[in-house]
């Protein structure tokens, strides 16, 4: 199934989002996902199972003074 990432397509097998990111090493990291427009609880990753043409945007958050 064909998916797109921050923009980018990705051709990927049915999953749970947490195991998406799991994959992607982005899982405990401190990330905000967005999926098809909604913003998905970090308590959520594991109850989302992303579908054929899903649109995530992913942001780092990045700390500084």
């Amino acid at each position: 199934m064909q998916i797109s990432v921050n923009g980018e397509v990705e051709q990927i097998e049915p999953q749970s989002l947490e195991n998406y990111l799991f994959n992607k090493s982005l899982l405990g990291r401190r990330i905000a996902v967005e999926r098809n427009g909604d913003i998905v609880p970090k308590s959520q990753f594991s109850d989302v199972i992303l579908e054929d043409g899903d649109v995530l945007e992913i942001v780092h958050a990045i700390g500084g003074g």
